[in-house]
């Protein structure tokens, strides 16, 4: 048997046999020593039914930490597949900020349930966290934060800390607040270790260290902490009171969220959608892109109807149509993917955007001068026919043009009218490049060639 632990690469084509042969043991035995994470992965890899079936298999003290680190719709899947009893249970073993994530997928009377079930500390801290808007600083923090008063000495506070069984994940600093928790700084670790325990806290905390309101947008906290490498950060209410902390952990998985969200949209998929997932969901889901694409190909068909006598009389204009399109979509997706980027990084605003357009337009330009004469001397070595070499090359750098601009600004309308770029910028795009790249040179055939 292979050696499957969580510090080697676990064999999902041996877990699938194991399952097929009902291996039980064996299986248990693996998934023993797979990390949370690396069960979820492999659940999330499997058929519907081998699934069910592994999860059988998992260790009940786990499931409420691996039914945090599964997407959406299939942790759906799971839990459609356990018992209320199972689910509370689950319950009891996840952290305030990951049951806040499973509990509001779950029916409101199962939800009630669960809530009952925990002591009045963990309902009061989850029914917090839940008052807050999804995607803000309070959803995402963790509510467990040690803090201390900063008239204390250090050899108090080191007292205090022993008395803990452990501290929580990324503590590098313990949070200082007044007697009605009003947030007044930090004191680090370093602080409390090397600094003398007679000292008060006063005397060594720092006073200048980052915050955030519990209401602001996780992305424009993964911002900050990118901008500024934090490890953690003081989340605070709008009485500036403590109320929270945000860890690193949390943070890169908004980043890794929002990179795969905003892959999957631009092919017109769902961030969270179960790769195994039934057939007729995933054709519905995927059916609406299809038929919007379907609408812009036909209109990119229409314009090419308009020049029906000029194709038909120059047979080298259909061979060479292709190229037009393909060099103004290339060059326009270059440009959207850099623009989108900036837009997520709040980098364009409106004071940098009209010097960002000018500088793609020459860009543009210069490429399409470029590449309009290697096209031409290609047309005319395959064709011979000087005429029609200039108007590919005329066509190219009008068609760089409308690539260059449209990347600038399809993503910047869109986003003014509250439409993710991410989503739709590509499908627009590419209807303008194709348009504009068979209308440049049909066009421009037609006037000088016909």
């Amino acid at each position: 048997m292979e050696n499957l632990t969580a510090t080697s690469e676990y064999s999902l084509d041996w877990v699938l046999t194991a399952l097929n042969n009902q291996q039980t043991e064996e299986l248990t035995n693996v998934i023993f020593n797979l990390h949370v994470s690396e069960i979820a992965n492999l659940l999330e890899s499997m058929p519907l039914e081998p699934r069910q079936a592994l999860w059988q298999l998992v260790n009940p003290d786990l499931e409420g930490e691996v039914l945090t680190y599964l997407h959406d719709e299939v942790r759906a899947t799971i839990i459609d597949d356990m018992d209320d009893a199972e689910l509370v249970a689950a319950a009891e073993h996840m952290d305030i900020e990951d049951l806040v994530d499973v509990i509001e997928e779950l029916p409101q009377a199962l939800s009630d349930t669960i809530v009952e079930s925990l002591d009045l500390d963990r309902r009061a801290r989850l029914e917090r966290v839940l008052s807050y808007k999804e995607g803000s600083a309070g959803r995402l923090m963790m509510v467990d934060v040690l803090s201390v008063r900063p008239d204390v000495t250090l050899a108090v506070v080191l007292r205090w800390l022993r008395r803990h069984n452990g501290l929580p994940v990324h503590t590098e600093s313990v949070k200082v607040t007044d007697s009605n928790n009003v947030y007044l700084g930090q004191l680090s670790m370093e602080a409390l270790v090397i600094s003398a325990p007679e000292s008060l806290v006063s005397d060594v905390m720092s006073t200048e260290s980052d915050t955030v309101q519990d209401v602001m947008p996780e992305h424009d906290i993964a911002a900050l902490f990118e901008r500024r490498d934090l490890v953690s950060v003081a989340v605070l209410d709008d009485a500036h009171c403590l109320v929270g902390r945000i860890t690193i952990d949390d943070v890169v998985d908004v980043i890794r969220e929002e990179a795969e969200q905003a892959y999957m949209k631009s092919a017109g998929l769902d961030q969270e959608e179960d790769l195994f997932a039934p057939v007729v969901p995933s054709a519905k889901r995927r059916g609406l892109w299809l038929g919007i694409n379907l609408v812009t190909v036909f209109m990119a068909a229409w314009v090419i109807g308009q020049f029906e006598a000029a194709l038909s009389q120059l047979v080298a204009l259909a061979v060479l149509m292709p190229v037009v399109a393909s060099m103004g979509g290339i060059a326009g997706s270059q440009t959207l993917t850099l623009t989108i980027r900036g837009l997520a990084l709040d980098q364009i605003a409106a004071g940098n955007a009209r010097w960002l357009l000018k500088k793609e337009v020459a860009v543009g330009a210069l490429n399409g001068v470029v590449w309009s004469i290697v096209v031409a001397i290609v047309a005319y070595l395959w064709f011979g026919d000087i005429g029609l070499s200039i108007v590919i090359a005329m066509a190219i750098i009008i068609n760089m043009l409308a690539a260059a601009v449209s990347g600038i600004i399809v993503p910047l309308v869109l986003k003014r009218f509250g439409v993710d770029p991410a989503l739709s910028g590509a499908v627009v795009l590419t209807t303008v490049t194709d348009i504009m790249g068979f209308l440049s040179f049909l066009g421009l055939a037609t006037i000088f060639l016909l």
